[in-house]
């Protein structure tokens, strides 16, 4: 029986000549497939890999330039230091030395005016005469009641002199002899009260004539022969005097130039009018306060006016050279805001929000202006700043454009 399979086996094993069996595929057939199967999920995973990362980066940059591109960019600019520009010009007003406007002491009606505007006339010079007739009879009276006081206190003193004898003789009483003594005190005292009555009126009756109150011009009169003078009404002016010569000349210089200005310093006064001349002119005194709605110091000069050449009210202006100006900070003119609280200014923070400051400013250069205070040259001022700007809003800073090729070989 062994050997019978043995043989049987060995028959099934036998190859015939000239045929092929085929091997046992089935274990390979399952290797190869895993091979395959795990050959491709890696190149799925490969080409998810290589199709997800770039997109998730686009996705990544594209969020982050649309949170970019919605922030408002602005342009920055810092405040710039530096001496003022040469020839700066301060506007001024040109006042007379001295100035006032005449009216009447007394009622009456005037008689004659002797002068008109533009004379020239002395102190004490005579104006003009008032017609008094009311205030001449009261003057009369005056005399007449002093004179009479006066012959009263001269009979009470006899009287008083001759009772005392006769009481310190033991013909009178005592009582007679105080009352003649209190008599004479009060006729005495009327005389003196009569007297000074008659002073004031004598003082009145001198304010018949107008006279200047000192050397100078007559720039008005408003009155004519037969005009109702009325008595210290102040809206009845007479006429109006100003003294020329010297001229008191007033500016304001900026609170941060106001340590530069001081007394005795000479400044040149330019009057466009008269075809740009300049003359010389001292610094007599200044307010020594600041003025608090526009931080500037109140400077008065003094010129001479000999000729009378320069008249009061002429439009002037002060020339500041930079040797007399200290440094200031200025800011070109497309940053200001001009809001219902007054001028403004946007300023970024370091965390890219603004916050708007309210500033002060001084003198105008042109394109640019003096900042007196507000900002400091440290801070990114933005240029050209939209009316809907509010504190706290978040933008973002343009980087300068770098200069042209042509325009740095031009620059050098």
């Amino acid at each position: 029986m062994t050997t019978t399979t043995l043989s049987n086996i060995n028959s099934e094993n036998k190859q015939v000549p000239g045929t092929s069996v085929p091997p046992d595929n089935s274990s390979f057939g399952q290797r190869g497939f895993r091979r395959i199967a795990v050959v491709g999920a890696a190149v799925l995973l490969g080409a998810l890999v290589v199709g997800f990362v770039p997109r998730l980066s686009q996705r990544k940059q594209a969020a982050s330039d649309t949170n970019q591109l919605a922030l408002p960019s602005v342009s920055v600019v810092s405040p710039t230091t530096g001496a003022a520009p040469d020839g700066l010009m301060l506007p001024a007003e040109v006042r007379p030395w001295q100035e006032a406007s005449i009216f009447s002491r007394v009622n009456g009606y005037l008689k004659s005016w002797l002068v008109d505007i533009g004379a020239h006339v002395d102190q004490d010079q005579l104006l003009a005469e008032i017609d008094t007739p009311d205030l001449d009879h009261q003057l009369e009276q005056a005399r007449s009641q002093a004179t009479l006081a006066v012959g009263s206190s001269q009979l009470a003193k006899i009287t008083n002199d001759k009772w005392q004898k006769l009481w310190h003789e033991g013909v009178v009483s005592e009582l007679d002899a105080d009352n003649t003594a209190t008599n004479q005190d009060t006729t005495k005292a009327n005389a003196e009260a009569f007297a000074a009555n008659l002073r004031v009126l004598e003082q009145e009756v001198a304010f018949k004539r107008v006279t200047a109150p000192f050397p100078g011009v007559i720039t008005a009169r408003n009155t004519n022969v037969g005009d109702l003078i009325t008595a210290n009404n102040t809206n009845m002016e007479m006429f109006h005097i100003q003294q020329t010569n010297p001229l008191r000349i007033y500016f304001r210089v900026p609170q941060a130039n106001a340590p530069d200005i001081r007394v005795g310093q000479s400044i040149d006064v330019v009057f466009s009018d008269l075809g740009g001349k300049t003359l010389p002119a001292k610094v007599a005194t200044t307010s020594e306060s600041i003025t608090p709605n526009s931080r500037t110091l109140l400077v008065e000069l003094h010129m001479d006016n000999p000729n009378n050449e320069i008249q009061p009210g002429s439009y002037a202006q002060v020339r500041l050279t930079s040797g007399s100006l200290g440094q200031v900070v200025t800011l070109p003119n497309n940053t200001l805001l001009f809001r219902a609280q007054g001028l403004q200014v946007g300023v970024v923070k370091p965390d890219s929000s603004v916050e708007l400051r309210d500033i002060k400013v001084g003198r105008d250069f042109g394109t640019t202006i003096e900042i007196v205070q507000g900002v400091t040259p440290s801070d990114k001022v933005i240029l050209n700043p939209a009316d809907s700007l509010v504190t706290g809003a978040v933008v973002g800073v343009a980087a300068a454009p770098s200069p042209s090729p042509s325009a740095t070989v031009a620059k050098k």
